[in-house]
């Protein structure tokens, strides 16, 4: 698993950054009209192909298989809606969000690629019902995974990243620090450099 994972909201973003040397991107488009959703997919999945990037396609399950991308992200109401037997036949991976004990019990009884947990720290992107999860939470989440990847979520910094990983973290996926950062560019090297194994 990469331990810089990027989650972008558009691909006009992903198309930008991930020449930088990403690997691991997630395409998290919200409020679009279906045929919107199919042409950025679509476009990302051509992009990440000419750079060796693994792309994620969140949410839209569906739109992954019809566009033959092979990983997608679910959060847990996707999750209740999501053909897990149709991403299987198709060889599609999937990543699923936990953010307490029932939620992972649920997601490693189906099988992810990853789980993600998060909050970790305080997040300005959305109201979550959940409080920073910290530290020692990403350690029980690590020791309770075993074998499947851990992505830490919420709040990351470069700054911040070696605690996550010290604390079991195989990857973490940043999202405002980057789409906050005044070169854009520039900031995902940095990620980069601090991910480095």
């Amino acid at each position: 698993m990469e331990r810089f994972y990027l989650i972008v909201g558009h691909v006009a973003r992903l198309e930008l950054l991930v020449p930088q040397g990403v690997h691991l991107v997630q395409l998290r488009i919200k409020d679009q009209p279906s045929s919107e959703i199919y042409r950025q997919i679509a476009r990302a999945r051509d992009i990440c192909a000419v750079h060796g990037t693994q792309l994620v396609v969140n949410d839209y399950w569906k739109a992954a298989l019809d566009l033959n991308c092979r990983f997608v992200h679910l959060g847990q109401e996707d999750m209740d809606n999501a053909d897990f037997t149709a991403l299987k036949r198709a060889g599609v991976r999937y990543g699923l969000s936990t953010h307490d004990d029932a939620e992972l019990e649920r997601a490693l009884a189906l099988d992810p690629a990853y789980v993600a947990l998060g909050p970790v720290y305080p997040t300005l992107l959305k109201k979550m019902k959940w409080g920073p999860q910290g530290l020692a939470r990403v350690r029980d989440w690590k020791s309770r995974t075993g074998r499947v990847p851990l992505v830490a979520i919420g709040g990351l910094t470069p700054e911040r990243a070696p605690g996550v990983f010290a604390a079991g973290a195989d990857s973490v996926a940043v999202v405002t620090d980057i789409q906050q950062a005044k070169d854009p560019e520039a900031r995902v090297r940095d990620w980069l450099k601090v991910c480095a194994p």
